[in-house]
């Protein structure tokens, strides 16, 4: 996956200028909170440009991002602010590579980074590095795709423009539905026009992305050592047929001496 986004990283966070990247965070810090991790330290995997990120950091958290977009990452790292020098770091690394000698109170992946592991070896290696940086009992946190909510309302083009002083930039997504494979293919054209020059360009990507129903993400979890300790809409209450996006909180099964953990499917 280290080549999706590579083209248009400069580009990110005008695209999605508009995201309650603030609101989103207190909704996993409610998430954290409800499975006994009020603070901590945090690692997330696929962090992007940084914004989740920050805004956990101003709730008091310490996050580790890794990303393998050396694009991203780079950004990231620009513009970590002052104030949170202590509580924030990034670094090039695959999320379903990545052991970085060091166990945290909670692992994060958010805006469909598991739906991006398109392949069962992909997104069991995902759960293996998530399971193995948590401590006993921490908790897991990422959303996605669902199932159910894809097939009752398939994928669409869409196009989204947005502008700011430098430039002006037109994206079209271009969806294929491969129901076989649980998979869609996002084709992505960006049309960036430069406000100084009036020079146009065009940046193409193709993005393929994965669906999932909660049976076979609960077999995998425990493959990783975890289980689902809640299963919901992304923000707003229970997964139905009108869900597009899923959320779940794991946890880390306790080892066998400390007894059976708490908690089950929502």
């Amino acid at each position: 996956m280290s080549g999706v986004f590579e083209a248009y990283a400069a580009y990110y966070d005008l695209l999605y200028r508009d995201k309650d990247y603030a609101g989103e965070a207190r909704y996993v810090q409610g998430l954290l909170v409800r499975h006994g991790v009020p603070q901590g330290r945090v690692l997330e995997l696929g962090s992007g440009t940084g914004r989740h990120a920050e805004q956990l950091a101003r709730l008091g958290y310490s996050v580790r991002g890794i990303d393998a977009s050396a694009a991203m990452v780079s950004l990231a790292q620009r513009r970590i602010p002052q104030d949170l020098q202590a509580r924030l770091s990034f670094e090039v690394a695959d999320v379903g590579s990545a052991r970085l000698g060091s166990q945290f109170d909670a692992v994060i992946a958010l805006f469909h980074v598991a739906s991006y592991q398109s392949t069962n070896h992909e997104l069991a290696a995902m759960f293996a590095t998530a399971g193995s940086h948590l401590k006993p009992g921490g908790v897991f946190v990422f959303d996605f795709w669902y199932g159910p909510g894809v097939l009752t309302d398939p994928p669409a083009v869409r196009v989204r423009r947005l502008a700011d002083e430098d430039a002006t930039v037109t994206r079209i997504a271009e969806p294929t539905l491969y129901p076989n494979r649980n998979v869609v293919d996002v084709h992505y054209t960006v049309f960036v026009r430069r406000h100084a020059t009036q020079e146009t360009f065009e940046l193409e990507e193709t993005h393929r992305m994965r669906y999932l129903f909660l049976p076979e993400v609960e077999l995998m979890l425990d493959a990783a050592g975890m289980r689902v300790l809640t299963a919901e809409r992304w923000l707003s209450g229970q997964l139905d047929l009108t869900s597009w996006q899923g959320v779940i909180a794991a946890g880390k099964l306790q080892l066998a001496a400390a007894g059976p953990s708490r908690g089950g499917s929502a």
